[in-house]
């Protein structure tokens, strides 16, 4: 044969290659598909069970009003739990806690953690608070104690009413691992520590018809979950926290909710197949669709 014509030849087929991984590398991932009675088992932490309505529906073909009754969240411990004792195979959560991280140990279960959306760690006081914005040291001051008036951050004269949430809430665990750090926050009374995010946000909004309430949750919950038009969000470090400023990791607390599984969950397990979607293009518009921010690459 003609070694011009060999050339030709393999030139052509070469060409038809990279034209076919080019439009293969184009091409959007196929989710993975499930009915109601197939689709796995997944907790997770409150704040994200928009996001798990908009994933089971999506991959099972249903409406959200139809998926509704199958969307079961226990909360973020009780998740991890759940995950640990082998009940649920998939969690959609903020990070694990220190007890988490010894309970799995103990069973021995090594966990999995992957991020799938950005997520800010929030501050918010009441809106008649003049207050605009606290610095990363004002914060970890506030709640060790060292400061108790808002005149010593550039309000009124007023006292500063710190709330907690308990041990082991997702955003107590975001709390102590984001801001407070290496400090440990004073004993909070009682009356100050919140079993819900959202009874905190009323309770910042209604203490005693005063201004001087300070509270934290996740930017996703405040802004779409639990709008109150009586509380505001704070600047941190001189950067106000939205969508913008949490896709580019500007501001200080930015962190993300995770997907969980156990390590050992097999390559090509259902669990795998949908966080590998939720993390494709096709997944992450889906997210944002739902009013999460998408994961910052």
């Amino acid at each position: 044969m003609n070694v011009e014509i060999i050339v030709k030849k393999y030139t052509i087929i070469i060409t038809c290659l990279i034209i076919l991984m080019t439009m293969l590398s184009g091409c959007q991932m196929v989710a993975p598909q499930f009915t109601l009675e197939t689709y796995p088992k997944i907790d997770g932490s409150t704040v994200t069970i928009p996001l798990s309505e908009a994933v089971a529906a999506t991959l099972t073909h249903t409406t959200l009003e139809d998926i509704r009754p199958y969307i079961l969240h226990n909360k973020t411990h009780q998740a991890y739990v759940n995950l640990i004792d082998k009940k649920v195979d998939l969690i959609f959560v903020t990070g694990p806690s220190e007890d988490e991280s010894a309970l799995a140990k103990v069973k021995g279960i090594e966990l999995e953690v992957i991020p799938i959306v950005s997520e800010a760690f929030v501050f918010l006081t009441h809106i008649d608070n003049p207050v605009k914005g606290l610095t990363s040291q004002n914060i970890q001051e506030i709640y060790t104690g060292k400061l108790t008036n808002w005149r010593e951050v550039g309000g009124a004269d007023e006292a500063i009413i710190p709330y907690q949430r308990p041990v082991n809430s997702g955003s107590q665990t975001g709390f102590l691992d984001l801001v407070m750090k290496d400090e440990m926050p004073m004993k909070a009374p009682k009356e100050n520590i919140v079993a819900e995010m959202g009874q905190l946000i009323e309770a910042v909004a209604d203490y005693d018809n005063a201004s001087g309430a300070l509270g934290y949750s996740y930017f996703y919950f405040v802004e779409d979950m639990w709008g109150n038009e009586a509380v505001k969000l704070l600047e941190i470090d001189g950067v106000y926290p939205d969508h913008k400023a949490i896709s580019k990791g500007k501001y200080p607390y930015t962190t993300a909710y995770y997907a969980v599984i156990r390590k050992d969950s097999p390559e090509g397990s259902d669990v795998r197949k949908i966080v590998e979607w939720m993390l494709s293009k096709e997944g992450q518009a889906l997210m944002e669709g739902s009013g999460y921010v998408k994961i910052k690459k």
